[in-house]
């Protein structure tokens, strides 16, 4: 954990359906010889007072990572926004020391290492609420800072008005962004579909020789 940083759990948000991988779990496909969700916890770890796996099924498949499963709140595969309530309610009841989570989708290896105290310190510089992460001009709404105060607007949000895109919540809170470089590669890299995997694997020789 970074002491420059509030107390912060790392949501990992693997209940996807991963239709254009050809379903199963894209965490769990794998790059460099282990599953990418080895590299996600790997990354997030030392940034975070705990990590806690969203995904909906058997969570025996988890396992040897050691580490909650958590399912969705809400029915129906709601997308990431359902991720988030679900971590959300479960720090506000499992550790209420802590005030903040932040999000990241469980098929992206290569997190930046500085990624919760740069959003932190985005929110921080702009006072906004929330923070996520942007890469060559383009935000990544999954790759966010959240309060766990915001539980109940997001569960209005999403069981009452069944607005799912993370975007169009978030516009109605003051938003940090925190930008990182896309050379040598997008650090925000995720594997949607098999060519992603052969792309990841390239992606990890570069920066295993750099």
């Amino acid at each position: 954990m970074i002491e420059t940083c509030p107390p912060t759990i790392g949501a990992l948000l693997a209940g996807g359906l991963a239709r254009r991988m050809g379903g199963g779990d894209k965490p769990l496909r794998r790059v460099g010889g282990r599953p990418i969700l080895d590299h996600v916890v790997e990354r997030m770890a030392p940034q975070c007072a705990g990590l806690v796996i969203n995904a909906n099924g058997d969570p025996a498949r988890f396992a040897p990572y050691g580490l909650p499963v958590v399912p969705d709140d809400v029915p129906g595969f709601a997308g990431p926004l359902a991720g988030i309530l679900a971590v959300l309610d479960y720090v506000a009841v499992r550790r209420r020391d802590v005030e903040w989570i932040v999000s990241v989708a469980a098929d992206t290896p290569f997190l930046p290492p500085d990624l919760v105290v740069r959003l932190h310190a985005a929110r921080r510089e702009e006072g906004a609420m929330l923070a996520c992460a942007a890469s060559g001009g383009r935000t990544h709404p999954v790759i966010g800072l959240w309060p766990v105060g915001i539980r109940e607007d997001l569960r209005r949000t999403l069981v009452g008005e069944g607005e799912r895109k993370i975007d169009r919540f978030t516009a109605r809170f003051p938003l940090a962004v925190a930008e990182w470089p896309t050379e040598p590669f997008d650090v925000f890299f995720n594997a949607n579909a098999p060519a992603d995997l052969e792309a990841a694997e390239a992606i990890l020789v570069h920066a295993r020789l750099s």
